[in-house]
């Protein structure tokens, strides 16, 4: 097995924590390829297969290509939805520490704050705040209380965090 199937393989047999906001997301995109977008498609490419020859048919040979793409992302989202574990933030019983759905503020040695959000890996968006929960980031954070350091080894190097402040929905 290659690196690459090691890694793919243990990625698909953690669980998928989501949180409902995440999973209603792809649900959405699920039922808007599904029903939206394919059958369309399925026209078009019955339409263009109609006109003859297939081998110059941009109508056919895109549509088909399209099709393709639409299926993959359908089997992929069908697999993530199902491997999914829905947890609800403001379920959380132990709000005095940093858990899945926690909105955190974190002061570095220089005291610039930065707010992120614990959400599942289907949900992340790091621009935004929203970091995996199984991030270097995150996994470093999780368990932490208001006042608690925690070294993150990121990239640019090793760094210090504060937690100043956490917040569930």
């Amino acid at each position: 097995m290659t690196v690459a199937q090691n890694m793919i393989r243990t990625r698909m047999d953690r669980p998928n924590y989501i949180t409902p906001a995440g999973y209603t997301v792809l649900r959405e995109e699920y039922e808007h390829l599904l029903v939206g977008e394919r059958p369309k498609l399925v026209e078009t490419i019955s339409w263009a297969a109609g006109n003859g020859d297939r081998s110059e048919n941009g109508d056919y040979i895109y549509g088909r290509k399209r099709l393709r793409e639409i299926d993959r992302r359908l089997g992929w989202l069908s697999k993530r939805m199902k491997a999914a574990k829905v947890v609800d933030p403001a379920a959380q019983e132990d709000r005095s520490r940093v858990w899945f759905g926690a909105c955190v503020t974190v002061a570095d040695e220089d005291d610039v704050e930065r707010i992120l959000t614990l959400v599942g890996d289907d949900e992340t968006d790091a621009s935004n705040g929203r970091i995996g929960w199984n991030s270097p980031f995150a996994r470093a954070l999780r368990g932490a209380a208001i006042g608690d350091v925690r070294r993150v080894d990121l990239p640019a190097g090793e760094r210090e965090y504060e937690v100043i402040a956490i917040a569930y929905p």
